[in-house]
């Protein structure tokens, strides 16, 4: 899991300022863009959310699908993309295709690209199942699938070679490819996502995935993902 990776390309300016207009709306008399150079500072927002919103399991989100985060996600397998795409209330993606990003399988076959540059295998160590057997995944076991990654790129060179399309061949390929994605969620639909996949029988890539999102939202929502470590980290609850 060394090569995972979640970049910050954009995201709202003073997000608790805007989550604190959003709220501040719904009881206000009055137009409160007019009142914008009054709002409280950022921190002073934040403590305002989660006193006024948070605290006490209120359960008013709404205020909080104002502000965009855009993370661009990059060297997980495809089965993570598919875990965290099942759950696209308020999340967008944009997906690295199969069909037009196909060269760095060809590149294995080449020697310009190292096999696990291209698909994903999971570390050497002891897991379990979803029953709770247990099991180890050996340095032989890893090796012998290293082999069947390359064979499958040869696989693949070779249908391309005979004029097959690149989404026919495709299926040829084991199902952990890597892939790259940009994906943008809003605080809620974010902290949605992180009490699904970041819960401790959550498989271990997307967990890896919800740690690598965390410390840019943390930096950007300090007050709301405080709160949140505090009351809802990896405690499985029901989603907002």
């Amino acid at each position: 899991m060394d090569r995972f990776t979640v970049k910050v390309i954009a995201q709202t300016p003073n997000p608790q300022q805007v989550i604190y207009a959003a709220m501040h709306q719904d009881y206000a008399e009055h137009f409160v863009w007019d009142e914008r150079d009054r709002f409280p500072d950022e921190a002073k927002c934040g403590d305002i959310i989660v006193k006024s919103l948070l605290a006490g399991n209120r359960g008013h989100y709404g205020p909080l699908e104002h502000p965009q985060i855009v993370l661009n996600c990059g060297w997980f397998p495809h089965s993570t993309m598919q875990q965290v795409r099942t759950h696209r209330v308020g999340v967008s993606f944009d997906v690295q295709s199969g069909r037009y990003t196909s060269q760095r399988i060809l590149d294995v076959v080449e020697g310009k690209r190292n096999v696990e540059e291209v698909f994903y295998l999971r570390p050497l160590g002891e897991y379990s199942d979803r029953q709770g057997k247990h099991y180890a995944y050996t340095e032989t076991q890893r090796q012998e699938d290293l082999e069947w990654c390359l064979a499958a790129c040869h696989r693949y060179h070779q249908r391309i070679q005979q004029g097959l399309s690149e989404e026919h061949a495709r299926g040829l390929v084991p199902f952990d490819i890597r892939q790259h994605w940009v994906m943008s969620a809003n605080v809620r639909s974010l902290l949605h996502l992180l009490d699904l996949r970041w819960k401790a029988d959550a498989q271990l890539e997307a967990q890896k995935l919800c740690e690598l999102m965390w410390h840019p939202f943390a930096e950007w929502v300090p007050a709301i993902a405080a709160w949140y470590e505090s009351n809802r980290l990896k405690k499985a609850r029901l989603a907002p």
